[in-house]
């Protein structure tokens, strides 16, 4: 096999590859730092190895040990986002198949951008601190020296020591906890992730005063007290998503399946942490999307952390695997017209990002795109996810349908399962597994497919039963004069699913801006700002914001810094400053707010906005 470079990583995993993390953390609320030992076993690769290179971010290295010897070690230069290569000379020389226990103490920046500080202020509770980490996609090294790409996979082990009030949750199995001998006033959680093939972006971290509620035979929800029945409500439904994946993709491999509600500044909808998924908790104000963020998390449980990309370069295999199991879970408790209607959904989103965010030329649109020279967070959009989805059903229908593609997926799952996978070796198994039907496969356009900025080269025809009111809706809508606006009325949308309300939305976000008075009486007939289901409100507020309503504008606002998932804060914040009269007010709440946001968050919305900020990125 050729070997592979990251260009995201400045490890050398072509000349080792970490085989086991030991962790040792202990919490430093005051000054917002982790003080950090951890253990690397290492397998060396080539003959006359004696130079380990691990990637690190903002991490002071106090002491190296190789195999209990003292270790030399430097810090090379600071790379914008790459951060600095940590070179340690070994006072030995292995041969390959050996193994070195590298010893690393060091700490964490109180800039990591792996972890978030709350203040007890920030919190529900109001009265303890909380912390959490989010290491994807090249954040982990901010958290621990490592080889930070999802090229290599280990297991790990973890203690971590905190104030006895909290509470340590870790995305592995938890094996204990006792005071901590060396203060009265603090105990250790220890974890074990002894799964084997573990990516270091999935080394997760949460610290804060939390309950837990059972909501299966192999999952609890985590939250603060003030959330969390709500939330054993909300997700009671769990198990019977588990199940119906199990019974596409084959067995739950992790043992414990348990969900986390994070602080509204989370920045992402969720995050697929082997044993511990994260969630926002926009979930949880009234959003019935909520079936779709679970069984995508769940799906990723397969695809993303038991069959995982390669580099960054290759995250569609993550995302358009997961997308397409999600929708494959949604066929199964709903119907397969649920199933079209979610991906007509999702090819508009594609399209936003790339004919409004991007551009149809930009190469980060390419399905497998170069990030030589590029922070892999800049390129995280909707393509990998929903262009990623369409080439899979597009695949889907020329080879015979859902049931036999589904085979497919389900094959290259357990080939490559605990395991790194490129583009390349998908396509292979492709053409293997339909070894029968490659004539077909010969005559697909791969180039256009894959390495082509813009759209699919293939439009999908999908149902468009589900869709059709949502579609004549918003024609009327758009086609309305001044007067004919009267004819609207409140029973226009009284049938409509939340689902339907979010499609109908979209489909006048993709189109010019509609005129201020129908979005005012738009709001007179279906009530929208009373609506608190974040996909929909969302949606409303950019429609109004594009109408350039002036009082939609601190709507708009507080949303974008109450909560900080970035599929509502980005747009949001971009669509007021990309109307003129409103731009210094989306860059004064931006200011005024950035301090608590997540750095991720913060990062990108300062580049959208066109704003000096420094987070420690």
């Amino acid at each position: 096999m050729v070997p592979v470079a990251d260009p995201c990583s400045f490890a050398s995993f072509s000349k080792c590859l970490t085989k086991h993390l030991n962790l040792t953390y202990q919490v430093d609320f005051d000054n917002h730092v982790l003080k950090g030992k951890v253990a690397l076993t290492v397998e060396v690769l080539e003959d006359k190895f004696s130079v380990l290179t691990l990637d690190t971010k903002d991490l002071k290295i106090l002491k190296v040990s190789a195999n209990g010897q003292t270790a030399k070690f430097a810090l090379g230069a600071k790379h914008s986002y790459k951060g600095s290569p940590l070179e340690i000379t070994l006072p030995l020389e292995l041969s390959r198949g050996q193994h070195v226990i590298v010893e690393i103490e060091y700490e964490t920046s109180p800039r990591a951008s792996a972890l978030q500080w709350l203040s007890p202020a920030q919190t529900a509770g109001k009265k303890q601190p909380y912390l959490f980490s989010q290491c994807q996609a090249t954040h982990c090294r901010t958290l621990v020296p490592c080889q930070d790409t999802p090229s290599v996979k280990h297991t790990y082990y973890a203690q971590v020591s905190v104030p006895k009030e909290l509470v340590a949750l870790m995305s592995a199995v938890q094996d204990g906890q006792e005071p901590d001998p060396n203060d009265t006033s603090r105990v250790i959680y220890r974890f074990r992730q002894p799964y084997e093939r573990f990516t270091s972006v999935c080394v997760a971290m949460n610290v804060f005063f939390v309950l837990s509620r059972v909501i299966g035979p192999r999952s609890k929800v985590w939250s603060e007290k003030e959330y969390v029945d709500k939330a054993a409500f909300e997700f009671s439904e769990t198990e019977m998503m588990l199940k119906t994946a199990e019974s596409l993709a084959g067995p739950y491999v992790w043992g414990q399946y348990d969900l986390l509600i994070l602080p509204p500044s989370f920045p992402y909808g969720g995050m697929e942490n082997p044993c511990l998924t994260f969630v926002t908790p926009t979930l949880l104000a009234g959003d019935r999307s909520l079936s779709n963020v679970i069984a995508h998390e769940i799906s990723h449980s397969w695809t993303g952390n038991l069959v995982t990309n390669k580099t960054w370069e290759h995250f569609w295999l993550n995302e358009g695997h997961t997308v397409y199991l999600e929708r494959m879970i949604g066929r199964a408790l709903e119907s397969e017209q649920f199933r079209q209607f979610k991906a007509m959904g999702g090819w508009k989103e594609l399209h936003e990002s790339v004919r409004q965010r991007f551009g149809a030329n930009n190469v980060l649109t390419n399905l497998v795109p170069s990030l030589q020279d590029v922070n892999p967070d800049d390129s995280f959009s909707s393509v990998p996810y929903e262009k990623g989805f369409a080439l899979l059903y597009y695949l889907e229908e020329l080879m015979g349908g859902p049931e036999v593609f589904m085979g497919f997926v389900k094959s290259y799952i357990q080939l490559f399962a605990y395991s790194s996978v490129t583009t390349q070796e998908w396509k292979d198994h492709l053409f293997t597994y339909f070894k029968d039907k490659v004539d077909l496969l010969n005559k697909v356009d791969w180039n256009a497919w894959m390495h082509t900025p813009g759209m699919p080269p293939v439009k999908p025809e999908y149902d468009t039963t589900l869709a059709d009111a949502c579609i004549a809706l918003a024609q009327r809508w758009l086609k309305a004069k001044d007067a004919d606006l009267v004819g609207f009325s409140e029973a226009d949308i009284k049938q409509f699913s939340s689902h339907q309300l979010i499609e109908f939305l979209a489909l006048l976000l993709v189109e010019d801006p509609l005129p201020l008075s129908h979005v005012k009486r738009m709001q007179e007939v279906h009530h929208f700002n009373s609506i608190a289901n974040s996909e929909i409100r969302c949606r409303w507020l950019r429609l109004c914001v594009r109408a350039q309503w002036e009082e939609a504008v601190p709507l708009a606002l507080k949303m974008a810094v109450d909560q900080g998932r970035m599929k509502f804060t980005r747009p949001l914040f971009r669509d007021v400053y990309n109307v003129a009269k409103f731009r210094d007010a989306s860059v004064k709440a931006f200011k005024e707010h950035s301090a608590t946001m997540h750095p991720v968050t913060a990062t990108m919305v300062a580049k959208d906005l066109n704003v000096e900020h420094s987070t420690g990125l």
